[in-house]
């Protein structure tokens, strides 16, 4: 199956000679003089690298990719790498470090999350929106900084480093948006 070019929009996965590619950017431009074309930024799902690519409107197709999302729940981490379990067919998946990336900062176990599957074969991880971490590392609290907008550093449970307003304390428990890596608000209890 094929995509046209009025198909490309941003966050739609597609292949480009075998490879897997989500557009990251899209742009389309009809110029007075000659055909209307499609500008994209293009990022690669296995290896990260990101490129451009200008196809022809009307002209053109892409690759619909043979991908496929399944929920599975965190488990654990080994030297190796992180592993999964398929909520539907408790089946365990291994995914590397290179895999992960710095998705590995909002894992927790039990944690619900999206494996994307290239050809059969896992390739990355997608997150919920917002995770629940806790504060393990920050400088006391101070009385009375709410209204100031200062912000401090803190070092969360998993590793991860969120600038947090000056009040946050240890054992806090945050709503982090794991698109972004910002802290939201105090987690409800």
């Amino acid at each position: 199956m094929k995509y046209q070019t009025t198909d490309i929009r941003n966050n739609l996965k597609i292949a480009i000679e075998g490879k897997p590619y989500i557009v990251v950017y899209f742009q389309h431009v009809n110029p007075g003089k000659g055909s209307a074309f499609v500008k994209t930024k293009l990022k690669n799902l296995e290896t990260g690298q990101v490129l451009e690519r200008t196809f022809k409107s009307g002209v053109d197709t892409v690759d619909k990719p043979d991908m496929e999302e399944r929920e599975m729940e965190y488990t654990y981490s080994d030297m190796d790498g992180y592993n999964f379990m398929d909520t539907k067919t408790f089946e365990s998946v291994h995914l590397s470090h290179d895999n992960v990336g710095d998705a590995k900062y909002y894992l927790q176990e039990a944690i619900k999350v999206e494996i994307l599957y290239f050809n059969a074969r896992p390739i990355s991880i997608e997150l919920p929106n917002f995770v629940n971490l806790a504060v393990t590392e920050t400088d006391p609290g101070l009385k009375g900084d709410t209204a100031a907008g200062g912000t401090k550093k803190a070092i969360m449970e998993t590793g991860l480093q969120v600038n947090v307003p000056l009040f946050i304390e240890i054992g806090e428990v945050l709503k982090i948006d794991t698109r972004t890596g910002d802290y939201v608000e105090r987690a409800k209890s």
